[in-house]
């Protein structure tokens, strides 16, 4: 049983309507660490929908957090908007200045992270954290949490291991600048929580309104309850011994809520980089990795993947091997080839291979438009239109009259790929114009022979994959030459490396009389 699907499982038993949540705070750029997260959320409320429970995903934009520093991006202008809530703060210009007219720094990290979203299939309910302060949703549990400060403040101490002052209360107001640091509160009578802020300067904060929000342990408990949550993965960070989600198990009983299981995920990594972090710069953003890879991939590589374990991402040659698995797997379970040993790992991964889907329950073959993801990659460096790939994609028999929009998304981010920094060089295909001295170091006599023989044979033969093998085999067998060794004496004169694609696949592809010539030259 796919993890999702354990998960939905699990849910049913509460006999309630689910509510799938997760969250983020938009202080800077996004990386696809986070995709994580929503992902997670997004495969299990799927889940809930398959299994015909009722079930609503909803994303929590943290726009109520405060700015905490003025990161890297940014000019020392933002020093002044330092504990403002970053729905409060301007977007930054391009050049990290204040914008006077770009709207707040919160939507402008959020939008283009939402509009990633949609092109992998996830369209949550999306709810601003500062808007529900606005319109009061917070009131009632604010007041409570005041009320129940000494208890609340226990438990933080006791799980947590932090020591916290005794005025500590349950609630940043605002002050005079905006800002919730260097703020005290001096005293509370409903709905005004009073303060004092650095300059001097008395006021009140409404807790009907958003001047000032609950310290983050408390927030998220509170919004369990508002929002009726049955269900938000959390990292590790958050998920740790102590952390804020065994804080806020107990603070959601004391506010009166029935708290969600905690589920815990594991960080993605960046491959040799180590966890992904915005602060530390080792990021890849999110559409920066779509405009890479196929949507369905980057679900599957979420999808296949136990929660509990970490992820390394690697935009290099790892991606062949996960587009490989994907197709081996679709490959298998279209053709019933599915042995009893194999049964209940094709069950997970076939859970993993419905979820990788960007519109749910359509069908996983459509995704990669009947043409390999290896072949793909070596048909858009041989060739140098689309058109060309197109027509030799009929010719092959893989394509028949013009290609879907899927297959031109495909073809379209595969030279992306091929042309930016991530593509592994071990896979590039650069096909040589003579037979260089590298050949001559790295071949026998025999090999050579074989080429040549093999030059002779592919003047008649049919210009098609099947003769083109046929042919190798053949001549690889008069010479008496181990596979192996045949075929690093083709790639030696054709690429020169010892491997590459797939030989017949590659050949047929070229042109007849230009191969031919190239071979004779051993």
């Amino acid at each position: 049983m796919h993890w999702a699907d354990f998960r939905a499982q699990r849910l049913s038993e509460r006999k309630v309507p689910q509510v799938i949540v997760s969250g983020i705070t938009p202080s800077g750029e996004f990386h696809i660490g986070h995709l994580r997260e929503i992902l997670t959320a997004e495969m299990i409320h799927r889940a809930c929908l398959d299994s015909g429970l009722d079930s609503r995903y909803v994303f929590i934009v943290d726009s109520m957090d405060p700015l905490r520093r003025v990161y890297d991006f940014l000019s020392p202008e933002y020093e002044k908007y330092i504990g403002v809530p970053l729905a409060y703060i301007p977007a930054p210009n391009p050049d990290g200045t204040p914008s006077t007219d770009s709207g707040s720094y919160a939507d402008f990290f959020v939008n283009p992270f939402l509009e990633s979203l949609r092109e992998i299939g996830v369209f949550p309910e999306i709810v601003m954290n500062h808007e529900a302060y606005e319109d009061g949703r917070f009131s009632e549990k604010i007041d409570l949490a005041i009320s129940k400060k000494k208890e609340i403040r226990e438990i933080i101490m006791d799980i947590s291991g932090r020591d916290l002052p005794e005025d500590w209360f349950p609630y940043s107001p605002r002050g005079s600048n905006g800002s919730m640091d260097g703020v005290r509160v001096t005293g509370y009578e409903y709905p005004f929580v009073h303060w004092e802020d650095d300059h001097g300067i008395t006021g009140r904060a409404d807790i009907r309104k958003a001047e000032g929000k609950m310290p983050w342990r408390i927030d998220w408990a509170a919004r369990w309850i508002i929002h009726q949550v049955t269900c938000e993965p959390a990292g590790k960070d958050h998920g740790a011994a102590g952390g804020s989600f065994d804080t806020g198990i107990p603070i959601c009983k004391v506010l009166g809520g029935n708290p969600p299981e905690k589920i815990v995920y594991e960080w993605i990594q960046l491959k040799g980089m180590g966890p992904m972090s915005s602060s530390s710069g080792v990021t890849i953003g999110p559409m920066e990795a779509l405009s890479l890879v196929p949507p369905e991939i980057l679900r599957y590589v979420i999808a296949r993947s136990k929660i509990g374990r970490h992820i390394e991402f690697d935009t290099g040659s790892a991606l062949f091997e996960i587009a490989d698995e994907y197709e081996r797997l679709l490959s298998r379970i279209e053709t019933g080839e599915i042995t009893k040993r194999m049964q209940t790992r094709i069950d997970t991964r076939k859970g993993a291979l419905r979820l990788s889907q960007v519109v749910r329950n359509s069908d996983p073959s459509e995704s990669i438009g009947g043409v390999s993801f290896r072949h793909l990659s070596m048909l858009a460096q041989i060739k140098s239109s689309d058109d060309e790939v197109w027509e030799s994609l009929r010719n092959s028999g893989h394509l028949s009259g013009e290609p879907g929009d899927s297959l031109a998304i495909r073809l379209g981010k595969m030279r992306n790929w091929i042309d930016g920094k991530h593509f592994p060089e071990d896979a590039r295909i650069i096909i040589q114009t003579i037979i260089g001295e590298e050949f001559r170091e790295n071949t026998t006599e025999e090999q050579r022979l074989f080429l040549r023989e093999l030059s002779k044979s592919l003047e008649n033969c049919e210009w098609n994959q099947d003769s083109i093998k046929d042919a190798i085999r053949e001549c690889m067998g008069i010479y008496g030459l181990k596979g192996k060794d045949g075929f690093a004496a083709l790639y030696w004169a054709l690429l020169g490396r010892r491997y590459g694609p797939r030989a017949s696949a590659l050949i047929s592809e070229m042109d007849r009389h230009t191969l031919i010539e190239l071979l004779k030259g051993v």
